[in-house]
């Protein structure tokens, strides 16, 4: 028997039914998959009003969460940046805190709780070497030892992977530095 191209025969009918419920588990099983959304937290997002009263020279926000900063500027411009967050929460600070000084090319030095746990590093790495933690610029913050900072390590970017300070990849911390002045309003989350 011939099928013609338009022509559907009761035969035909029964094969074409039985080949789709054959593979209709896994068309079903597919459509499932794409649905499924695992970096939904990466996505998230916030509104600086939700947290500062005025915008005033610019607010960087941190979610340690979803390991991104979020960058307003005083003309409320705003910029998200993946970035790395502290390896635990012992090591997490949380609150409100400011940009008090900017430094191209930091030098680094392990602090006091560093130098405990790894006695090994050195005491001092100067800016510019490529072992310098900090990266191509840091931002400094009001609480001591806390920096929003470049990296040399681009693999620790997306990842609970510091000592306390937020990471970003180099280029993106040169933006961040050239458009954040000091006295910027910061919160990490």
């Amino acid at each position: 028997m011939s099928i013609k191209i338009g022509t559907v025969t009761r035969r035909s009918f029964i094969l074409a039914s039985g080949a789709a419920a054959l593979f209709a588990p896994s068309i079903l099983r597919a459509q499932a998959l794409t649905a499924v959304r695992r970096n939904l937290s990466s996505f998230l997002t916030h509104e600086w009003q939700d947290h500062f009263d005025k915008i005033g020279k610019g607010i960087l926000l941190s979610d340690t969460k979803s390991k991104v900063l979020q960058h307003w500027t005083a003309d409320g411009e705003m910029r998200i940046y993946p970035t790395s967050v502290p390896i635990s929460d012992d090591l997490t600070k949380r609150g409100y805190t400011e940009v008090v000084e900017k430094r191209v090319a930091p030098g680094w030095a392990p602090t006091p709780a560093m130098r405990e746990r790894n006695p090994e590093w050195p005491a001092y790495i100067p800016g510019g070497d490529p072992l310098n933690p900090l990266g191509s610029h840091a931002l400094y913050l009001s609480w001591q030892y806390y920096r929003i900072h470049g990296t040399q390590d681009t693999r620790k970017i997306g990842r609970k992977s510091s000592n306390g300070c937020i990471g970003l990849f180099n280029e993106q911390i040169a933006e961040v530095f050239a458009r954040t002045p000091v006295g910027t309003q910061v919160k990490l989350l």
